[in-house]
């Protein structure tokens, strides 16, 4: 790894959070890359997410998820954008930990089943009962996002407001750190 620590941006929460957009915005504001781990997965894997979930399994998705996440956050200067369960590894919360600047997206229970209810790209919330699948699933992992920097709820909040919060409080860490160690 480099030697610079948390040089890096990490978007963390469940999905239909907002992290994909939000770090679109982020990494424009920065001029830095915005990294989406699912979609390496996608080129490292040479097949769909939904499609790597019934070939190979859920466990084999998340072996290649947090071998992502290490080689993603081995950079700097990006923004990186990762799928809803890359937190349930403690490897991963470790490596996003020391690497980065972790903003946590969250969103009620409304505003999440309402951005993913025609997503067919989440083999997790297929088939019926979307809602009882989303709360169960927040439940399940409520603790493995506690962990981050900052917690924004993107609700009732635009991307562009989003991305221009977790831009201040990255900057204000920056600063902090920078003042600590000259």
């Amino acid at each position: 790894m480099s030697t610079q620590p948390r040089s890096n941006i990490v978007l963390i929460g469940f999905m239909g959070t907002g992290k994909t957009t939000v770090g679109l915005k982020l990494a424009d504001r920065l001029g830095w890359p915005m990294i989406d781990t699912d979609e390496e997965i996608v080129k490292k894997a040479g097949m769909s997410i939904p499609e790597l979930f019934a070939t190979h399994g859920e466990a084999h998705f998340r072996t290649l998820e947090r071998e992502v996440v290490r080689e993603t956050l081995a950079g700097s200067h990006r923004v990186i954008s990762t799928g809803g369960g890359a937190v349930l590894a403690e490897e991963n919360r470790a490596c996003m930990s020391e690497r980065g600047f972790v903003a946590a997206l969250s969103a009620s229970l409304e505003t999440i089943v309402e951005r993913v209810k025609n997503d067919s790209n989440r083999p997790l919330l297929q088939g019926s009962g979307l809602e009882e699948k989303v709360r169960t699933m927040l439940q399940e992992r409520q603790d493995a996002y506690r962990f981050a920097d900052l917690t924004i709820d993107t609700s009732p909040l635009a991307a562009d407001d989003i991305a221009e919060h977790i831009f201040n409080a990255w900057t204000k860490e920056r600063l902090k750190r920078e003042e600590l160690s000259g």
